[in-house]
C-alpha cells in the first residue's frame, strides 16, 4: 500500500519547522498544503519558506501561478495525487503540509463533480443580483438548499451564486449534487493525518502576534505595494489578495484604515483563521501532537513525529 504523511495544524502553530526538521532524518519531499503559498511574488504575507529553507528539502506547489490567476480545490487534488505518485516512485516518504483545510478535505473525503459553469444562467444571476440584491439570493438559496445555505456566509457572493447555478442546472441542491458525485482520486493512498493543535490559546495568539508583527518588519506592506506595482489589474476581487493579512495591508495602502488598525484587523483575522482550522481539524481528530502538552519543544514533536510515521509505515 502506498503511504503519505499529512501534517496539519493552525497558522502558527509550527508545521513548517518541524517538517524541515522531519526532512533532516527521513527521505521525504514535501507537497505545500496552502492556497496562498501557490502565487509567486506574495513571500512575507505568506511566509513563505525562504530560499535556504526550500534548498533543504524539494518542496512542490509552491510559486505555481501570478496573484492573477486563479486555483481550484479540483487542481489541487489532482496534482497532488501525480506528485505523491511520483514521490513514491522515487521511494521517498510525501509529507503533506500546510493549514488549508479545504485542499486537506479533498483529500480525505474525495471531490464532488459539480457541473460546469453555465454562461447564460451566470448572466440571469447577474440581473437578479443587480434587481433583488444579494439577500435575495441568498434567501433563495435558504429555500432551494438549506444545508449549503447553512454553511456559506450571507455576504458570500461567488459561493451563493455558484449554488445557485448547481441548483438551476441539476433541479438538485449543490449539497445533494456533491454527495452524489464524490471522486477520491487518492483512495490507494494510505494517509497518516496528524497535526499539531496548540492546546494554550494565549501560547497561539502571541505566536500569531509575533509574526504578523515580523512580517510588517520583514516588509509585508512594500511587497503589497509592489504587487500593485507590478500587476496593474490586481484588486481586491482577485483570490490572491483574499489570502489573510494582504486585504488589510492594501486598505492601509489605500489610505482606508490606518497603521494601528492595521495591526489590529491583521492579528485578528490570523487569529480568526486559526480558530476555524481548530474547529476543523477537531472535527476529522487525526493524530495531535501537541494535545496534551501545548510547550511542547520542537525536539519532543520531532521525536513523537518520527514514531508515528515509523509505525505508519511498517
Amino acid at each position: 500500500m502506498n503511504k503519505a504523511i499529512l501534517l496539519m495544524g493552525p497558522t502558527a502553530s509550527g508545521k513548517t519547522a518541524l517538517a524541515l526538521e522531519i526532512a533532516a532524518v527521513l527521505p521525504i519531499e514535501i507537497i505545500s498544503v496552502d492556497s496562498a503559498l501557490i502565487y509567486r511574488d506574495m513571500n512575507i504575507g505568506t511566509a513563505k519558506p525562504t530560499i535556504a529553507e526550500l534548498a533543504l528539502v524539494q518542496h512542490h506547489l509552491i510559486d505555481i501561478i501570478s496573484p492573477l490567476e486563479t486555483y481550484s480545490v479540483a487542481q489541487f487534488l489532482f496534482m497532488t495525487n501525480k506528485l505523491m505518485r511520483d514521490i513514491l516512485r522515487r521511494n521517498k516518504i510525501p509529507l503533506l503540509v500546510g493549514g488549508t483545510m479545504m485542499y486537506y478535505n479533498a483529500l480525505l473525503n474525495g471531490l464532488s463533480e459539480l457541473p460546469e459553469a453555465n454562461a447564460e444562467i451566470r448572466n440571469q444571476l447577474e440581473n437578479e443580483l443587480n434587481n433583488f440584491g444579494l439577500g435575495a439570493l441568498y434567501g433563495k438559496l435558504q429555500q432551494v438548499d438549506s444545508v449549503t445555505a447553512a454553511k456559506v456566509n450571507s455576504n458570500d457572493r461567488q459561493r451563493i451564486m455558484r449554488a445557485l447555478e448547481v441548483f438551476y442546472l441539476t433541479g438538485q441542491p449543490m449539497s445533494l449534487v456533491q454527495e452524489q458525485n464524490k471522486v477520491n482520486v487518492v483512495a490507494d493512498i494510505e494517509l497518516l493525518p496528524l497535526a499539531v493543535i496548540p492546546t494554550n490559546r494565549d501560547l497561539l495568539h502571541r505566536r500569531i502576534h509575533q509574526r504578523f508583527q515580523s512580517m510588517l518588519k520583514l516588509g509585508f506592506i512594500d511587497e503589497v505595494q509592489q504587487l500593485k506595482d507590478s500587476y496593474t489589474s490586481l484588486s481586491l476581487t482577485h483570490n490572491s489578495m483574499r489570502c489573510i493579512g494582504y486585504k488589510e495591508v492594501w486598505c492601509y495602502l489605500n489610505n482606508e484604515i490606518n497603521l494601528q488598525q492595521l495591526n489590529d484587523q491583521g492579528e485578528a483575522v490570523t487569529r480568526q483563521l486559526a480558530k476555524r482550522q481548530i474547529t476543523w481539524l477537531r472535527a476529522i481528530n487525526p493524530m495531535n501532537l501537541a494535545h496534551n502538552n501545548p510547550e511542547l519543544k520542537s525536539t519532543a514533536l520531532l521525536n513523537q513525529l518520527r514514531l508515528e510515521i515509523d509505525i505508519f509505515m511498517q
